[in-house]
């Protein structure tokens, strides 16, 4: 059985985790970590300390109406870990207690992607 990193957890909520294939569990934010724990298989879990944070970023569509995944990026990595809850946007808000603000980031949306690819093949090497 997995050992929990958190003594408090002040909020869980129903998730998917995009890590590999998708995988289904909940996520608990407590006082020490964000913790990912797969409903079927307790022995998988994610564990991440809140000072081990580099950035989170959030996939937001539809005009900053709705939030469809978010990714957690950590110090010297440059893959994140995706995730999905019921309530993205309660779960980001949740983690502002422990995440400060200006780490929590929008990500690129698939046309400004696309935009900047096209934009870079004009630019001149300088």
């Amino acid at each position: 059985m997995a050992q929990s990193q958190n003594s408090s957890v002040y909020y869980t909520e129903h998730a998917t985790s995009f890590h590999g294939m998708a995988t289904y569990g909940n996520v608990m934010l407590g006082n020490k970590a964000f913790e990912f724990y797969n409903e079927r298989n307790p022995e998988d879990y994610i564990q991440i300390p809140w000072d081990e944070i580099d950035r989170v970023a959030a996939s937001v569509m539809f005009g900053g109406k709705k939030i469809a995944r978010f990714a957690i990026f950590v110090h010297g990595s440059e893959s994140g870990f995706s995730f999905s809850t019921r309530d993205n946007k309660a779960t980001l808000r949740a983690m502002r207690e422990h995440v400060p603000e200006e780490k929590l980031l929008r990500s690129l949306s698939f046309f400004d992607v696309i935009k900047r690819g096209v934009l870079s093949l004009f630019r001149k090497n300088r």
